[in-house]
């Protein structure tokens, strides 16, 4: 009885098998993330040079190249992060601390990645385009270390990783960014990481555990206040381009510039308010989770489309 039960107890103690070291990888680069780097398009697409001669292709490469710069950072953070994760109830479920991904391979992967991708670039992409990457990489892996712990530079840093995603496309391409794009993308960003924030500060109120420590540093109130500033000055940056004249005459049938500036708004309304219910988690399950938010973003998008190509 005593074997039967040292060998019930080793079947009990062993992990799950969730599909081997290779799955397990691909789970830690979190493959759901990987949306937020459809941003490389947003500066071609706003200059109307999305589909210039060799742009796609040149997109597609910094996509790549970004989505293996993030994925090394997630790889890092995880092997790093483990044990306290495994203390968690939810992240212990995570490949590296259920011991699906060996912490040192995981370093390794993370390491090569973070090594292979700004080399990629420097032989193939403009040197900017190294240089951001770099930077990147720098940036999120003193984030893990300890910026984290850093109240506001945290905010900061996760809302300067969106403002680069946006820039390096315009980098890639050798657009030249406008002081509103700049603003407008800088602004919306730290109004949807403030607005997460917020959420999980609310939803973690008065219990022990939250999913992050500087959450407790931080009061509502402040958080509320971040969210709702980012959201003002990121809808001044868009009125003052869609009021702005250019130097070109413009021939369009309606002024799209203009009426797009409703769309936005009714989006950062709409956005708000998951965000002033405490709901708003990451902005890509908010905006594909709401019909109508989704509706709203898609009608901006043909609104701006419409003002760039001047239809």
């Amino acid at each position: 009885m005593t074997l039967l039960g040292e060998r019930s107890d080793r079947r009990q103690a062993a992990p799950p098998d969730r599909g081997g070291l290779l799955v397990g990888l691909l789970r830690t680069a979190r493959p759901k993330q990987w949306v937020k780097n459809v941003l490389v398009i947003a500066a071609p697409a706003a200059a109307g040079d999305l589909f210039s001669a060799g742009a796609p292709a040149r997109l597609a490469l910094v996509f790549v190249l970004f989505t293996a710069c993030a994925a090394a950072v997630y790889l890092v953070n995880d092997a790093r992060d483990a044990e306290a994760d495994r203390a968690h109830p939810t992240k212990c479920r995570r490949p590296v601390a259920a011991g699906q991904v060996p912490v040192p391979v995981a370093y390794a992967a993370g390491i090569t990645l973070g090594v292979l991708a700004p080399a990629v670039a420097a032989r193939l992409c403009p040197p900017e385009v190294t240089v951001l990457l770099t930077a990147y990489l720098a940036m999120q892996l003193a984030y893990c270390v300890s910026l984290k712990h850093v109240l506001v530079v945290d905010l900061a840093v996760v809302t300067t990783g969106f403002v680069m995603r946006a820039v390096i496309g315009g980098l890639a391409l050798g657009i030249p960014l406008s002081r509103w794009f700049l603003i407008t993308t800088g602004f919306g960003a730290l109004f949807m990481v403030a607005a997460k924030r917020y959420s999980e500060a609310v939803q973690t109120a008065g219990k022990a555990g939250a999913t992050r420590a500087l959450l407790t540093e931080y009061t509502t109130g402040y958080l509320r206040f971040v969210w709702q500033l980012a959201a003002g000055v990121a809808v001044l940056g868009y009125c003052l381009w869609a009021l702005e004249e250019g130097g070109v005459p413009h021939t369009s049938v309606l002024p799209w510039r203009q009426l797009s500036v409703v769309a936005f708004v009714l989006a950062v309304l709409r956005y708000a308010v998951f965000a002033d219910r405490g709901t708003a988690g990451e902005p890509e399950d908010v905006v594909l989770g709401d019909r109508a938010l989704a509706l709203i973003g898609v009608v901006w998008l043909a609104m701006y489309a419409a003002a760039v190509a001047d239809w």
